[in-house]
């Protein structure tokens, strides 16, 4: 079997209409939904694009594999999907984005090349890649933010657009009416359609690499194919751009009781500029339609990709999954982006497709367990036949759930966030260390806590599906405060870091030092079996006697 890993950048869970979305319609997301298995409750480890992507790659929590921020390079040495698929002869390619940070200084530790096979892998996060393009190619007064050659940019010079940077002017820019460039960047521009062919924009170019890769590929194989898009800037080409309009922007949701002594960190997030642009009803009013006009441009670039499977018949053997990084609060909260706990934000898509008659009466359903991101990677090694190596590998394997089975399942997800490197920290004055957020919800009810001496958020999503209500800002939630912080501090006693021995090589190796001769604290010998104490009994082989000085 094969497994075609599909991630789209920045897509809400409730933004599919297999998901109930009024007005957006993704006909092809709901074919694999319909194939498949629909979570309903699946969350991230970090709302943020770098340490969420991480945790997916790695299977582990962001606290265990430690780039907890975009730019925050991934240790050499921590295991990835390529690790744990290669030896199960699988192979595991990338095309598209990771948003991973070699470490660069780890590597030169250890004097690796990134042009050897071993070095390339570390530096693209144990992928081998087919082509990998994070698709920010933004420029200003200091360069490039990100200074590596952009397969996507030098595709457009190819195909004709006359620039040094034809993502920035084309692909994520429209025209003005007076002919100037009407930038992405910019939320006025957004109802414009980007000034580019619809066929060279990112998401169908992408598409196209991936068809590419399918069409040679052999043996088994894991491919991540991983979309920009609908991730700012929010701006699309025609006619995706028209297809949806003022009317079909829903209410934020969001409430008054929300701005009234606020927790500090989520006081300093509303505070934030690109909060105070989306709580502006004409921000939105042309952001969102073309928010959708993206997702929808990837659903149908998605339909591309399964007709292709189809015909060639890898639809039957191909393992399907979709979903994204992490949402975007789009104005709900009185926030923009993503960042915290609120379900627009950590709360992520999640369809699994298994083509193998075992997930046969699954097909169709949706599953309300908690699941957490890392629970892929495992997925992926048991879809592949290996055993998963839970002394590494932090998440469970969903593969009881897609073969309708129940089994016995975690009670809580968590999820963190170190904002130590963003403007809000700054504004509370708090050091690196202090910055840090962690989340456990537990199906009803959902604690942030705060590093640096600040209270907690605790919310009742049963009574407040809508998370206005912090019952923590008052008296009452005391008994309900102290359970969460007892199930995150059992998840703080995790095993997260004996990584190089599992629980059935230290069963193994207990009582392997005495087998070996190694007989401390024995009296007379006989409290332990006769066979390893033969070689220190019998005749001595001679009396030593000490030469006269």
């Amino acid at each position: 079997m094969n497994i075609l890993f599909v991630m789209y950048d920045q897509l809400r869970h409730d933004y599919l209409s297999c998901a109930g979305h009024p007005h957006l319609d993704t006909p092809h997301m709901d074919r694999v939904a319909r194939m498949g298995v629909r979570f309903s409750n699946a969350y991230v480890q970090s709302p943020i694009c770098g340490a969420s992507r991480m945790s997916f790659y790695t299977g582990r929590y962001v606290s265990s594999h430690g780039a907890a921020w975009n730019g925050f390079p991934l240790r050499v040495g921590e295991q990835t999907l390529g690790d744990h698929l290669r030896r199960l002869d699988m192979s595991c390619w990338l095309i598209g984005k990771t948003h991973m940070s070699a470490d660069a200084e780890g590597m030169a530790r250890l004097g690796l090349s990134a042009d050897s096979v071993i070095g390339a892998r570390q530096a693209e996060c144990g992928f081998d890649a087919w082509v990998r393009d994070d698709g920010l190619w933004g420029e200003g007064p200091d360069g490039f933010y990100d200074r590596r050659r952009s397969p996507y940019n030098e595709y457009l010079k190819s195909a004709g657009y006359p620039s040094d940077n034809p993502w920035a002017q084309f692909a994520n820019a429209g025209i003005d009416a007076h002919g100037d460039i009407a930038s992405g960047w910019m939320f006025a521009n957004a109802d414009r359609p980007a000034n580019i062919r619809e066929e060279d924009s990112e998401t169908p170019w992408l598409t196209r690499r991936a068809l590419d890769f399918l069409d040679q590929a052999e043996g088994r194989w894991c491919a991540h194919l991983s979309y920009i898009k609908p991730h700012w800037p929010y701006i699309v080409p025609a006619p995706y751009h028209a297809l949806y309009g003022p009317e079909t922007v829903p209410e934020p949701t969001r409430h008054a009781v929300e701005r009234e002594d606020p927790h500090p960190v989520y006081g300093a997030y509303m505070d934030n500029k690109i909060a105070a642009a989306f709580q502006r009803a004409d921000v939105r009013a042309k952001v969102i339609p073309a928010y959708m006009g993206l997702i929808k441009q990837c659903d149908d670039q998605l339909g591309v990709l399964l007709d292709r499977l189809e015909a060639t018949g890898r639809l039957a053997d191909t393992m399907i999954v979709l979903t994204s990084d992490h949402g975007d609060y789009l104005g709900d909260h009185w926030l923009g982006e993503k960042d915290l706990f609120h379900d627009s934000s950590v709360k992520i898509p999640l369809i699994v497709y298994d083509p193998r008659p075992e997930a046969d009466g699954t097909r169709g359903t949706v599953c309300d367990a908690l699941v957490e991101s890392i629970d892929l990677a495992p997925t992926f090694v048991e879809a592949a036949g290996g055993s998963v190596p839970d002394h590494i590998l932090e998440g469970r394997s969903l593969i009881p759930w897609l073969h309708g089975a129940e089994p016995v399942w975690r009670t809580a997800v968590v999820s963190e966030f170190d904002y130590s490197a963003t403007p809000q920290a700054v504004r509370l004055g708090l050091a690196p260390r202090d910055c840090r957020l962690f989340m456990v919800f537990d199906g009803r009810h959902k604690l942030m806590h705060a590093e640096g001496g600040m209270r907690p958020m605790l919310f009742d999503l049963a009574e407040d599906p809508h998370e206005f209500h912090d019952l923590a800002k008052g008296p009452g939630a005391g008994a309900e405060t102290a359970r969460l912080y007892e199930m995150l501090a059992a998840w703080g006693r995790r095993m997260a870091q004996r990584v190089t021995r599992s629980d059935s090589d230290i069963a193994g190796m207990r009582g392997r030092s005495a087998r070996r001769g190694i007989l401390p604290f024995l009296v007379d010998g006989t409290e332990v079996p006769e066979e390893l104490t033969r070689v220190y009994r019998g005749r001595a082989p001679a009396r030593y006697t000490p030469e006269d000085p």
